[in-house]
């Protein structure tokens, strides 16, 4: 069992799940499908759920269980993920028995990887059920009944005195909360410091002062980008530079994780760092052929939409250059942007409804 990238002939991608033969899982192929079309998920999330998912199958097969029966196993299954490394789970294990350290060892998928998996493998049964494509006597097995009183009070409803019931999943792991990795305002300095071109400062100011995310970030057109301060004559409302993060397809792979456009407020560092990247890019012609704010212009394909993986990259080459003590991630920056913003808002905790959350008001697009 494996996971495995399908390419349609309109260039959509999603993962599905492929059995020993290489031939397609049905119900796992339906229920993927289904998250990438029906639901509008990311191909980020369906490569997820089918590493989850093919983790599950393969399990099943190497114990010798349908995965009709599997189901009703998943706390056998949850300490086979905790102790069964690579060697173990990968898809290429040797035939025959093998010896596993069980519990008291150190487990080799944490607390919230695991969780991930069984996510995924509850999406799988409850749309196997709701298709008929297995019998409805699993779900009882993967939720029961709970009352509401363990969840917060936002989350309670308005039946005040009343207790409510719901349905919650009977198998999930305590994932201790971990602590805020951010990149310190002396790393995004040596950062920027080793930067070699307009493009890459403009990619450390935009993660780092605008707060995005690495795939908003490559999914910006130019004509998101409105940096004039009154937009009110190009039919857009918002005021003063900004951008706007739109959910869209991209063939670069890009996808910005939340369904609702937003516009994002820019500071004077990031217009100034706009218009130098602009006049390094007009000296490439190839890149005036994509609408993409952020394209190749030093290698090939030139004029090419950035890829996701080429931030990470760009990260982890300036961090070598500033001789940090370790390689900044994209989501890092990100961090940092919340970080400082909270203290100038009187925040104690990083919950901030600032403008960079905000639903973007009716804009045309136009671009400036």
């Amino acid at each position: 069992m494996r996971a495995f990238p399908v390419r349609l002939p309109s260039g959509v991608r999603y993962w599905t799940v492929l059995d020993g033969d290489l031939a397609v899982v049905s119900e796992a192929d339906a229920f993927l499908r289904h998250v990438r079309f029906g639901r509008e998920g990311s191909e980020l999330t369906t490569r997820s759920y089918a590493g989850g998912i093919a983790l599950f199958l393969r399990w099943c097969a190497r114990t010798g269980r349908h995965w009709h029966a599997g189901v009703e196993q998943l706390g056998l299954f949850i300490t086979w993920l905790r102790h069964a490394g690579p060697a173990a789970s990968g898809v290429d294990v040797a035939r025959g028995g093998q010896v596993l350290a069980g519990p008291g060892a150190e487990p080799v998928r944490g607390a919230r990887r695991i969780n991930g998996v069984l996510a995924a493998v509850r999406g799988l049964v409850t749309h196997a059920v709701t298709t008929g494509q297995a019998p409805a006597r699993l779900m009882p097995l993967i939720y029961e009944l709970a009352d509401d009183r363990d969840l917060p009070v936002s989350a309670r409803g308005e039946n005040e005195g009343r207790m409510a019931w719901r349905m919650r999943a009977r198998h999930r792991l305590h994932e201790p909360e971990p602590m805020v990795d951010r990149a310190s305002d002396e790393e995004i300095v040596g950062l920027l410091r080793a930067c070699r071109s307009a493009r890459d400062r403009l990619i450390v100011l935009l993660l780092s002062r605008a707060g995005l995310r690495r795939g908003e970030l490559c999914g910006l057109r130019r004509s998101d980008v409105h940096l004039l301060p009154d937009s009110r004559s190009l039919r857009c409302e918002v005021q003063r530079a900004h951008l706007h993060v739109v959910r869209r397809a991209n063939p670069n792979g890009a996808w910005a994780k939340s369904r609702r456009q937003r516009w994002v407020p820019l500071d004077f560092l990031v217009v100034q760092a706009f218009d130098g990247y602009e006049f390094e890019r007009l000296a490439v012609p190839r890149a005036g052929e994509s609408d993409f704010l952020l394209v190749n212009l030093f290698r090939e394909p030139v004029g090419a939409p950035m890829r996701p993986d080429a931030v990470n990259e760009l990260m982890s080459a300036c961090s070598r250059r500033a001789g940090l003590n370790r390689a900044i991630r994209p989501h890092q920056l990100r961090h940092a942007f919340g970080s400082n913003l909270a203290p100038r808002r009187r925040l104690r905790r990083l919950r901030i409804p600032a403008a960079a959350w905000t639903r973007s008001p009716n804009c045309s697009g136009i671009r400036q």
